[in-house]
């Protein structure tokens, strides 16, 4: 194994719904059941500041491109525009009729895109006055677990089996159906290929242009819990969320385990919630209240 432990934060969230690395690798997010989002330098276990406002569980949160302002979404059904440095919510969006369960930013951080328990996605322009979502997505037809965005894609996983690609640029919808509820969906870093993690434990690799299935991995835990998985930042391994409180880690290429993530101590927790440094294969994942950090190991020969 490549990683290895590097340190345990105890967030003091109540549970940990999703950690998210700043856009330069410099800080993370979390948000969780205390209805807060903190910032923190994970590296030195300091928390650098705490944001309320939500009135429910925060259940995503997502940083601008030059990390002066961060969104989130949570239970409460709203998306909030916060500005990082004041610990003030810009704006307050209230579309949705249900809770928000992602929320992502597209690579100007002009746009908000938003996705629901109301089988919606939303797309909110953060520079005008309007409270009104630019567009609506209502092609699913039940909830919405995941949202990614690309230059010039949004990416949604949802429980109706489905994944779906809308190509901005073009105004196209590409619809593939995968049999099993769909948990998480996300690129995969040469934007080539689409890794999606379904209720049935199986996470599934496809091409992205033409749906072809490319791999399954398997073996981890679910017990009906919405598990976050990614590649890793060179697309050599796959890494996922399980119930059993590590995360998994496949080799991308032959589909074979390579070992689990663990921390220091034993956890009746899941980890359902993971990141990776967008430089460096670095990962933080969530358990329960505390958020964990890994490192790879650096090549001594």
């Amino acid at each position: 194994m490549e990683f290895k432990f590097i340190q345990e934060i105890d967030s003091k969230h109540g549970a940990v719904r999703a950690v998210r690395f700043s856009v330069d690798g410099a800080y993370c997010l979390t948000c969780g059941s205390d209805r807060r989002v903190k910032l923190w330098n994970p590296y030195k276990n300091a928390l650098l500041k705490t944001y309320s406002g939500h009135g429910d569980d925060v259940l995503d949160v997502f940083a601008a491109c030059d990390s002066s302002q961060m969104i989130s979404c949570g239970l409460d059904k709203s998306v909030i525009l916060w500005d990082v440095a004041t610990g003030s919510p810009v704006r307050r969006f209230r579309g949705h009729a249900g809770g928000v369960t992602a929320v992502r930013f597209n690579e100007e951080s002009s746009m908000g895109i938003s996705g629901s328990r109301d089988n919606s996605v939303m797309c909110w322009d953060m520079r005008s006055r309007s409270y009104d979502p630019v567009q609506t997505l209502n092609d699913a037809k039940d909830a919405i677990a995941s949202v990614r965005v690309s230059d010039h894609e949004i990416l949604a996983g949802s429980f109706d089996c489905r994944i779906r690609r809308y190509d901005i640029r073009v105004g196209q919808a590409i619809t593939d159906c995968l049999g099993e509820p769909v948990v998480c969906a996300s690129f995969t870093r040469d934007g080539q290929c689409v890794l999606a993690s379904c209720a049935d434990g199986v996470i599934r690799l496809m091409d992205k242009d033409t749906g072809e299935l490319l791999g399954e991995f398997k073996g981890h835990s679910v017990k009906e819990l919405c598990l976050e998985s990614s590649v890793d930042c060179y697309d050599t391994k796959v890494l996922s969320g399980s119930a059993d409180g590590s995360i998994w880690v496949w080799d991308l290429a032959t589909q074979e385990v390579l070992g689990k993530l663990k921390g220091d101590r034993m956890t009746r927790h899941p980890t359902v919630s993971l990141n990776v440094h967008p430089q460096e294969n670095c990962v933080v994942g969530a358990n329960g209240s505390f958020i964990l950090m890994w490192s790879a190991k650096k090549d001594d020969s």
